[in-house]
């Protein structure tokens, strides 16, 4: 991953996070990993867990942020998701799986956000 992808990444997790908090979410974790793969940010809606996957463009030339949460990137939430419910002992807990889509322009300003609520099902 280059450099420049890293910078909007991280710059794009850390806008999703204040948005996701000024939308009553609490964050629990940034950036949790396993053997399995890593979620963006874990937090809590209520009483629902939320596993968040953040995608940020500067366009739309390869689609929607939400279109890049693959197949394969999905099920690499799902089992890092069970994993961290199953470390936490969160067993019979609601969870749910979110994507935060965000475009920025050319200066790193938020041109859209939002939240896209049970993005995808898990299992």
């Amino acid at each position: 991953m280059t450099i420049f992808k890293q910078k909007v990444g991280k710059h794009g997790e850390d806008l999703a996070q204040k948005f996701l908090c000024q939308n009553g979410y609490k964050i629990l974790e940034k950036n949790f990993r396993s053997s399995f793969g890593e979620i963006d940010i874990i937090a809590q809606e209520k009483k629902t867990f939320c596993f968040v996957e953040v995608k940020t463009r500067h366009s739309q030339i390869f689609g929607s942020p939400s279109e890049a949460v693959s197949f394969q990137k999905q099920e690499k939430i799902i089992k890092t998701a069970l994993f961290y419910m199953n470390k936490k002992k969160l067993d019979n807990k609601d969870m749910r799986f979110d994507v935060v889509s965000i475009f920025l322009d050319g200066k790193e300003q938020i041109l859209n956000i939002e939240i896209i609520k049970n993005a995808f099902e898990g299992a």
